[in-house]
């Protein structure tokens, strides 16, 4: 495959931020000429059909989706779906532009098919991002917005900052999702707690007329009983559960560089989180962590998920791993 035999190599041997950069620099630049995302789609294989799913009110063409991470200020949503996603969810953004953590704050670990992040939020705003939105097509697949917060900014505040951050963006998602769960933001995790979550989805959902479905994005390190008080409050101001963001564990890893975990090493307890919160509520789950094959989704879908989502599993595999594991499901259902 000419990704693993010769892509691959070159883009590794560049610094992994260094790489996406440049990756999705080419991207951005083919992404507004005219058949470029039909180009696209034929290099990356034949996807699938018969995968349709309906999910909080939406419709999805197949139950594979891009996560939050890899598109922070929504430049590629034209380009995207050729890449066979069902869904693509872009961000996080924050309400002010911020530059995030000091570089270098992106690593590969290859032995273990995963990445650490330290990002810290890197965004250019929300403004700017409904703007360039607002200038383009809307993908041909459903497009989530996750939400994030500036650096610096004190608890009380929050509900107002994820608001207002909603309220710029609101036209532009078809779901959008409350970030509280990233390890790389002094104080974010904390907001997990049911007094501070349940203010900021109250205020959130004051600002949602248009009924767009919100979803809250879960710590793989919660506490059991946090995790429970955390799926009862979602339940009662929410429309679903992103399950879930980076780790801080280094379990059966030896330790590396500070931040989230991402990939391989995630999928068990990613896995084991979903079948559990399933059990927890009848709420709509997006499982992701470790998803790198059809096998991976199946599973998630079994134990509970209604959709699932990648990112690492694009270092590694490239980008005609999400068709490949569309013909897998397809295969197998």
């Amino acid at each position: 495959m000419l990704y693993e035999s010769l892509v691959k190599p070159l883009l590794f041997r560049l610094d992994p931020e260094r790489a996406h950069e440049e990756v999705s620099g080419l991207m951005a630049l083919l992404a507004p000429l005219p058949g470029a995302a039909a180009i696209l789609s034929v290099l990356t294989g034949r996807g699938s059909r018969g995968l349709e799913k309906t999910v909080f009110g939406l419709n999805f063409p197949n139950p594979v989706g891009l996560a939050a991470g890899y598109d922070k200020d929504g430049t590629l949503v034209p380009l995207l779906p050729a890449l066979g996603f069902g869904f693509i969810e872009i961000g996080s953004v924050t309400l002010e532009p911020q530059p995030g953590n000091p570089r270098p704050r992106l690593f590969r670990v290859p032995q273990s098919h995963a990445l650490v992040n330290r990002m810290g939020f890197n965004s250019e705003g929300a403004r700017l991002m409904a703007r360039r939105l607002a200038c383009q097509p809307h993908p041909s697949v459903p497009l989530g917005i996750n939400l994030g917060l500036n650096k610096g900014v004190e608890p009380s505040q929050a509900p107002s900052a994820y608001a207002r951050t909603f309220r710029i963006l609101a036209e532009h998602g078809d779901y959008f999702v409350i970030n509280v769960s990233s390890p790389n933001t002094p104080g974010l995790r904390d907001l997990q707690k049911v007094s501070e979550l349940s203010a900021i989805l109250e205020a959130v959902q004051e600002a949602n007329p248009g009924h767009k479905p919100v979803l809250v994005k879960v710590s793989p390190d919660l506490a059991d009983e946090d995790l429970a008080a955390l799926v009862e409050t979602a339940g009662r101001l929410s429309q679903g559960l992103v399950i879930s963001n980076t780790t801080v564990s280094r379990e059966g890893m030896e330790d590396g560089e500070a931040g989230g975990l991402s990939g391989r090493p995630l999928k068990k307890r990613s896995t084991e989180l979903v079948r559990l919160v399933r059990i927890m509520t009848k709420l709509p789950i997006i499982g992701v962590g470790g998803i790198a094959t059809a096998e991976d989704a199946r599973e998630r879908l079994d134990v509970g998920a209604d959709l699932v989502q990648l990112y690492t599993s694009l270092v590694y595999e490239g980008p005609c791993v999400v068709k490949t594991i569309l013909r897998g499901l397809a295969e197998r259902r």
